[in-house]
């Protein structure tokens, strides 16, 4: 009896498997990138290092001049 009922719902589910046109859903693997376009391998191919920055001489401000004058 157990045999027939088993029977009776794997044809009626291969039947509606084959009525929607897909069978059961397949686990899709991630995909690496090549190594050409990570941000790693771009950093290292990258034009040239910028020189460093020129230093400015900060020029005080009247408020900065005056609270040294105080103290």
């Amino acid at each position: 009896m157990a045999d027939l009922v088993k029977e009776l719902i794997s044809g009626v589910v291969d039947s509606v498997l084959k009525d929607t046109g897909r069978a059961t859903t397949k686990r899709k693997r991630r995909k690496t990138r090549p190594a050409a376009t990570t941000t790693a391998a771009r950093k290292a191919t990258s034009a040239k290092p910028k020189p460093p920055r020129k230093q400015v001489s900060k020029r005080r401000t009247a408020a900065g001049r005056s609270r040294q004058r105080r103290s």
